[in-house]
């Protein structure tokens, strides 16, 4: 079984066949993964609250997403596979080179995840595709900066800080970056950025109109410690197994029945 790639995404972004993204942190949920069809798995520094224990994701390092990515890939065999760069570990684009480096040569990954927008970041988005590593943005809500925004909740988006994402969503695309994931926008907001953008943009929390969704696994199992997010289904509870939970939500998501108008922000 060959694994989707870059081409395979942004055909099914041309096709509008809607992409389904979970995270996962270790082989046995990956299998699981892979077998329902999950066509992307983000290694997300969502580790940190749902696996390691942590309040935030701020203490996760690289040594940490490396040893979880390479069990992600043993357990997998068909899905793209995305980690996150955790805080600080990309401050400067020669920082971010050499991090990125480390998580795909040693961690096997298929494409690093930044967070932000903006002149800084799009340099170094544009310093990480010169070098042939693939770059998904993160816009929206950021976790990594959550002790900023007084905590991990949706902001309030005026028209002028929507005229702002839209931009800074536009700067990403124009580094280099081929993927986006928006976070806790409204429905509106995210259709406008997908709409704008010729590169697959993943919803989290971002409304139906994304070329995709993704969710933590835990939070869609319901097994999360934290606070869940409004844009959360419990799956598990739903279909009594983890399997199947799985499943239904590939289906949801290809389908278009998740996310439903009550699980998006207004």
């Amino acid at each position: 079984m060959s694994r989707l790639n870059l081409t395979d995404l942004r055909e099914m972004k041309a096709s509008q066949t809607k992409i389904a993204m979970l995270t996962s942190y270790d082989a046995s949920f990956s299998k699981v993964l892979d077998a329902a069809g999950v066509d992307i798995i983000l290694v997300g520094d969502s580790l940190g609250t749902v696996v390691q224990g942590h309040e935030s994701t701020v203490p996760v390092t690289v040594d940490d997403m490396i040893y979880h990515c390479r069990h992600v890939l043993r357990g997998s065999q068909r899905a793209f596979v995305v980690i996150d760069m955790p805080f600080m570990s990309y401050a400067t684009p020669q920082q971010a080179a050499q991090n990125a480096a480390r998580l795909m040569t040693s961690g096997g990954a298929h494409m690093i995840k930044l967070e932000g927008g903006g002149s800084v970041i799009e340099e170094t988005v544009r310093e990480l595709t010169e070098r042939g590593i693939p770059v998904c943005g993160h816009l929206g809500l950021l976790p990594q900066s959550e002790h900023r925004l007084s905590g991990y909740q949706s902001q309030k988006w005026s028209e002028q800080a929507v005229d702002d994402l839209l931009k800074d969503a536009e700067g990403l695309q124009q580094a280099g970056a081929e993927m986006v994931v928006l976070a806790c926008v409204p429905a509106t907001v995210g259709a406008q950025i997908s709409d704008k953008l010729t590169i697959p943009v993943i919803g989290f929390g971002a409304g139906r109109f994304c070329d995709g969704q993704v969710l933590i696994l835990y939070d869609m199992l319901g097994i999360s410690a934290g606070k869940t997010q409004p844009f959360n289904h419990d799956f598990l509870a739903e279909m009594g197994n983890i399997p199947n939970a799985v499943k239904k939500y590939v289906d949801d998501v290809k389908s278009g029945n998740f996310p439903q108008p009550q699980h998006e922000y207004e």
